[in-house]
């Protein structure tokens, strides 16, 4: 099943400097940082290569830089291992992305080293755990996800043979599903959903993209095996099987899901992916930052309040919702899953990656007066870890797409993309006017600059067309649910074009050649209130989070109806560009307002009680 809005192939967007391209970079650091050797430190010693691996080494017991991994990676902890499937995938998608040789060039030494650890396991097993753990888990005897240790080594070789063109990463992977198909063939139905009821990550995905790459029988084998039946079909039903369970567990198996529809056409997947997006967003609901869960369990349908907590965000859940998003979007073209992935950005990817050092904070709280709490590079090594390797490797993949008529601008961060309409070459480059002032009338030279000089009502864009040779098309650009007005177009020196009312894209379709867009989206302040305690509210710019920063609860007097009567714009020099401080006005105590992307070690609130003036 090909997606009626696939993005572009990789390599043909760009990120152009911007946030997305600052964390890019900091991501792209702490992927270069870690070398093969205490990456694959767990699978040497599965392969009784460990005393290889320590002589080759420069390491102590303890240590940063090149010193061994520890946390989740540490030799006695029942994930170990899981981490370098993730950092696979990083370095394949950013050679992929950007072509970066350095990167590639270590991720094949990597696999190079995994094959000679499988041959020393006999030639199938390839792994940092043994295999009792597999036949533990078979036997109802406790243990920490193995199936999900293995889903990341499966997913690392998949994304270095398809994005890296690693045939020898593919050959691996194939060995290891031969273990398994061997494995699982001795089960019954029932012994096979009760070993799928531990977490089992996304090895229905891993399955799935496998015979998309080889079309072996093989795998749709697997992929019947490993169809989670006991969560799919109540799904199926319209129950909520996900209320308190945890989330990191089926998020992933609607993964599988999505992609089985992809490589296989049948609707039954499609119709398992829709029911699990109804249960998990339409009739749930979520927080202002875009996460429904809290200690990484689903909370229950628009009961919110008594689960925001100090655990109430975890970036696995947030990163994994992005991609069910995306799977979706690719299908339908329907702008609430651009809408759903803008804010999870912000207010998730972004906010939960340290500006200064790129590290990850596992959870974000929504305690009041609360702070975020950033891992290290080599002690921990959390799960969030590994998703926040992927999720800034894949950024290009978010910003726009393609249709039948052109090309969709989905999200509005600076970006490049090539395509082509027949055999024409097509460039649009994507960035924004930073000038302090919204767009007003066409100049004498065409261009449509302003005269406010107050704060910014709109984030205003520029959008190049530059065709080859002449050539018609459509240019889509997304109306962002969280306009406060109709979006204003200019082509050249036409417009202004005012869009229809609400979310949607907006359409223009003319013979480009070579074509300057300018794009006004009207932006302003709100205030979100918690659904199950509506006098309780978060502020938001747009689509941005603004947390404010306070070491405790605060309550705000005022009418959460009119937020600019309680929050005022805050000036705070060249940090904030787009104008996104704010300040509270007529409180007893003071409070600042800055967007959640932006606080590193600051107390903060999120949300804020809100009482009437007498």
């Amino acid at each position: 099943m090909t997606s009626q809005y696939p993005s572009l192939p990789r390599g043909n967007v760009r990120l152009l400097p911007g946030i997305l391209q600052q964390r890019y970079d900091l991501n792209r650091a702490y992927v270069a940082s870690l070398t093969v050797e205490n990456l694959l430190q767990s699978f040497y010693a599965e392969a009784g290569l460990h005393q290889w691996y320590m002589r080759n080494s420069s390491h102590g017991m303890r240590g940063e830089g090149t010193e061994r991994h520890w946390g989740w990676e540490s030799p006695t902890c029942q994930v170990r291992g899981h981490f370098l499937g993730h950092w696979l995938s990083a370095c394949a998608q950013m050679w992929a992305a950007r072509g970066d040789l350095e990167l590639k060039a270590r991720a094949d030494r990597a696999v190079d080293e995994l094959a000679v650890c499988q041959e020393k396991n006999g030639g199938e097993w390839c792994s940092p755990i043994p295999e009792k753990y597999m036949y533990w888990t078979a036997a109802g005897k406790p243990t920490w996800a193995p199936h999900y240790v293995h889903h990341k080594t499966l997913m690392g070789l998949t994304h270095m043979a398809v994005f890296a063109g690693s045939a020898r990463a593919l050959d691996i992977a194939g060995r290891l599903a031969d273990w398994f198909h061997r494995w699982t063939g001795q089960f019954d139905r029932k012994q096979m959903d009760d070993i799928l009821d531990v977490e089992t990550g996304g090895m229905l995905e891993a399955w799935a993209d496998l015979y998309g790459v080889t079309g072996e029988e093989k795998y749709l084998d697997l992929v019947e095996r490993y169809r989670r039946g006991r969560l799919f079909d109540p799904l199926l039903d319209g129950r909520d099987m996900l209320t308190n369970r945890h989330a990191n567990t089926t998020i992933p198996e609607a993964h599988g899901a999505a992609r089985c529809y992809e490589v296989t056409g049948d609707p039954k997947w499609r119709a398992i992916v829709e029911a699990y997006w109804d249960c998990a967003v339409t009739r749930r609901g979520y927080y202002c930052t875009g996460a429904q869960t809290n200690d990484e369990a689903w909370t229950p349908p628009f009961s919110l309040a008594e689960r925001r907590g100090a655990w109430a965000q975890e970036h696995c859940t947030v990163y994994n919702m992005i991609r069910l998003a995306e799977y979706l979007y690719r299908w339908t073209g329907d702008s609430v899953y651009a809408d759903y992935i803008e804010r999870n950005l912000y207010n998730g990817i972004l906010a939960q990656q340290n500006p200064q050092t790129g590290m990850i904070s596992y959870y974000l709280s929504m305690r009041p007066g609360d702070h975020k709490k950033w891992g290290h590079p080599t002690f921990d090594f959390w799960c969030c870890h590994g998703t926040l390797v992927q999720a800034h490797a894949m950024h290009d993949t978010l910003l726009c797409h393609a249709d039948a008529e052109g090309l969709r601008v989905d999200q509005y961060f600076p970006f490049a993309a090539e395509f082509t309409i027949g055999d024409v070459p097509v460039t649009v480059r994507l960035e924004p006017v930073f000038r302090g002032w919204t767009v007003g009338e066409p100049t004498g030279e065409g261009y449509p600059w302003v005269h406010e000089m107050h704060r910014p009502k709109s984030w205003t864009f520029k959008a190049e067309v530059r065709a080859r040779r002449p050539v018609e098309f459509t240019l889509s650009l997304r109306r962002p649910g969280w306009m406060t007005g109709p979006m204003l177009t200019w082509v050249g020196t036409e417009g202004p074009r005012a869009s229809e009312p609400g979310a949607g894209y907006e359409s223009i379709r003319r013979r480009w050649s070579s074509d300057t867009v300018f794009i006004e989206l009207p932006i302003g302040l709100r205030a979100e209130p918690l659904p199950d305690e509506p006098t309780t509210v978060a502020f938001l710019h747009g689509p941005v989070v603004l947390a404010g920063l306070c070491d405790c609860e605060r309550g705000l007097v005022g009418d959460p109806a009119r937020p600019t009567d309680l929050l005022r714009p805050n000036a705070d020099g060249d940090q904030y560009p787009w104008g996104t401080a704010y300040r509270t006005i007529g409180q007893v105590t003071g409070t600042r307002f800055i967007p959640l992307y932006n606080v590193v070690d600051e107390p903060y609130s999120l949300y804020f009680p809100i009482v009437p003036r007498a």
